[in-house]
């Protein structure tokens, strides 16, 4: 998107990129060069950084939470808590930090949460009427206590997630759900308790903040060469 907005004023424009996407990066490193009209240049310049910067910390803040697990087996996820209109471009972000996507939007999975339970009359009804119409797509059912995850595993969908469990009660609950569905884990996760969730057991952790409340890079565009008529 950066280089798209140089172009979309200078056709000619040039961007070469000079760290591949996903690449680490070293404070004082260029990340790219620019060959473009001034005018573009500068016309662009402040479209092209919020791209950037945005796109980057959240690819950045991605590979930290990948990281705070490593080792463990657990996939980190993004989820659907995205900038309206840049939920694309935001996944992608988080694909390159090393992070896995979440459903994209509600055609790709079928979650079924507190709201939908209530209003199907129960879990065991919202479950029945998600197979009726889930045309093969995935069943997810958030369960917010030890019982409701009981109670899904008993229904048998494809993952179950165990949303604001402690780590205490998230290693209790596995113990008697071992051998069931697949698990996710949700919920008061922060860069610096991750790994306390990451045990056996859990297969997948979701972590809104990777793109809702990463920090932007800090990056600049500095000109250092003009030539006439430019």
């Amino acid at each position: 998107m950066a280089a798209l907005a140089f172009r979309e004023l200078d056709p000619a424009a040039k961007v070469e990129w000079l760290i591949a996407e996903g690449g680490a990066l070293l404070k004082g490193a260029r990340v790219a060069t620019i060959a473009a009209k001034a005018r573009a240049i500068l016309s662009a310049e402040r479209v092209a950084l919020n791209f950037l910067q945005h796109l980057s910390g959240i690819a950045t803040l991605a590979r930290a939470y990948v990281k705070a697990v490593e080792g463990t087996g657990v996939k980190i996820l993004d989820t659907r808590k995205t900038t309206p209109g840049l939920r694309f471009l935001e996944k992608h972000a988080a694909l390159a930090g090393g992070a896995g996507n979440h459903r994209f939007g509600l055609f790709d999975a079928v979650m079924i949460k507190e709201n939908h339970i209530r209003a199907s009359g129960g879990m065991k009804q919202a479950v029945e009427r998600a197979r009726k119409t889930a045309d093969g797509l995935q069943i997810i059912v958030e369960a917010r206590t030890p019982e409701e995850a009981l109670d899904a595993a008993e229904l048998k969908p494809d993952r179950i997630l165990l949303d604001n469990f402690t780590p205490s009660a998230l290693v209790t609950v596995l113990r008697r759900l071992r051998g069931g569905p697949e698990i996710e884990v949700s919920g008061g996760i922060r860069l610096a308790n991750v790994r306390d969730f990451a045990v056996p057991g859990v297969s997948y952790i979701s972590v809104g903040a990777i793109t809702h409340s990463a920090p932007a890079l800090d990056l600049s565009l500095v000109m250092d060469d003009m030539k006439a008529g430019k």
